[in-house]
């Protein structure tokens, strides 16, 4: 299935999905993105770059690697952030970092009168067949 596919058929199994997008954290670059509203490509381009931010940003790394340090782990990529949620005025965001491939992160955006444990449910559901669909 290509990317494309993936990503509108996980739009679809998600309640009240308006955008969705897979980000390559490491290149900062949005590898694909469905949406059922138009937007600046500026602002589709700063998703990706907030997504690398919130995960792989200095002081999310730094906490990483002190949690690493605490519990006697080495440096073998294992993340503690996998998964977060941003709620604005209209909107829920889900930013789910991939399990194949780390640097990458799947992100949906769902209409806020959405039922957040459903949303959550979904997108965790989903993330595997964006993710694998590469």
């Amino acid at each position: 299935m290509s990317l494309d596919s993936a990503l509108k058929e996980a739009q679809a199994s998600v309640p009240e999905c308006v955008a969705i997008g897979y980000v390559d954290m490491a290149t900062g670059m949005l590898l694909g993105v469905n949406t059922v509203d138009s937007h600046p490509r500026e602002v589709i381009d700063l998703v990706a770059a907030a997504t690398a931010e919130m995960f792989q940003g200095q002081s999310v790394t730094t906490i990483e690697k002190m949690f690493r340090k605490a519990r006697g782990q080495g440096e073998d990529g294992v993340h503690y952030f996998n998964e977060m949620i941003a709620f604005s005025n209209n909107l829920i965001h889900v930013f789910i970092r991939g399990k194949t491939y780390n640097d990458h992160a799947t992100v949906y955006v769902v209409r806020s009168s959405a039922n957040v444990g459903m949303v959550l449910t979904k997108s965790r559901m989903a993330a595997p067949k964006v993710e694998a669909a590469l």
